[in-house]
């Protein structure tokens, strides 16, 4: 009789929990449910219509026409190109940076501000920065030309987008390697000690030690990296306006100008091939991340 009892209290003390726990995630869910979950909804209804207005279902033709479009076939290699290469340089950049400040280095301090100084300028005056630095009567091409170098119309020409990939570069590379420095310095030191003892490599410490405690940073990192890098638009944008060269025509642009002619069905259409892609790549990342990390407790 007691037990029974004592099952009917657990039994009521477990659904107020649940009522109570519920109670605590309503507001959070609503707001994730009202901004998050219902636009992406409306998102993908207006990409399978013709126009907001009419509302005509053409199910996949948008997406059939965008994939035709030469500015979105533009735009998406652009994208693709950019990330390829400053994502996986702004990643071993800064896990450079960080191993080399975890060391006992000369004026390590103000090594370490200097790189995070960026983060503190509003990017109205990095523009300005690189205006000055790059225009055709700029800083770097005065310098260029008293190596008998021709001058370089940079944000005219196939380098245009070397500049971004600095730019972007120079941004973030302080914020990664402050992320690294906190992972590194969790790594157990008795672990290196004793890898050490058993006379392995330096490479042999940081292949089997270092990066599989530091894998879930380096996803982390990579990420971020990522989904900044398709926010590179800002930068662009007031450095050339909305067309700029075709070599730093990127999906922002694409989306941008398709939201100012109030071309809502391709501007739908391409945020959800891009949500897709995006999904895709961080998926990707996981596995790849788990593959490294799987034996790390053994």
């Amino acid at each position: 009789m007691a037990l029974t009892m004592e099952k009917k209290h657990t039994s009521v003390m477990t659904k107020k929990l649940k009522r109570k726990t519920a109670l605590f995630l309503a507001p959070s869910v609503g707001g994730v449910a009202t901004f998050f979950v219902v636009p992406f909804l409306v998102v993908i209804y207006y990409s399978m219509v013709d126009n907001p207005i009419s509302k005509n279902w053409v199910f996949l033709d948008n997406f059939t026409s965008i994939v035709q479009n030469k500015a979105f076939k533009l735009a998406v290699t652009n994208t693709v190109k950019f990330s390829l290469i400053s994502v996986p340089l702004i990643v071993i950049l800064s896990l450079m940076v960080a191993f080399a400040l975890d060391k006992n280095v000369l004026a390590k301090s103000q090594i370490r501000s200097s790189i995070l100084s960026p983060m503190m300028v509003p990017i109205a005056s990095v523009i300005l920065i690189w205006q000055v630095m790059f225009d055709y009567n700029g800083v770097v091409n005065e310098i260029i030309t008293r190596f008998d170098i021709s001058k370089i119309d940079w944000m005219k020409s196939d380098h245009a987008q070397i500049v971004i990939i600095i730019l972007f570069i120079w941004k973030n590379l302080g914020y990664n390697m402050i992320l690294f420095m906190a992972a590194i310095s969790n790594i157990p030191k008795d672990l290196i000690e004793v890898a050490r003892l058993e006379s392995a490599s330096d490479w042999a410490i940081f292949k089997t030690i270092k990066i599989r405690y530091l894998s879930s940073t380096i996803l982390f990192v990579t990420i971020m990296s990522l989904i900044n890098s398709f926010k590179v638009f800002r930068e662009i944008y007031l450095l050339t306006g909305d067309y700029p060269y075709e070599s730093l025509y990127m999906m922002q642009h694409y989306m941008n100008n398709m939201f100012a002619a109030l071309d809502y069905q391709k501007l739908s259409a391409a945020a959800i091939l891009m949500s897709l892609v995006m999904i895709v790549l961080v998926g990707l990342l996981f596995v790849i991340e788990n593959f490294v990390g799987k034996d790390l407790e053994d």
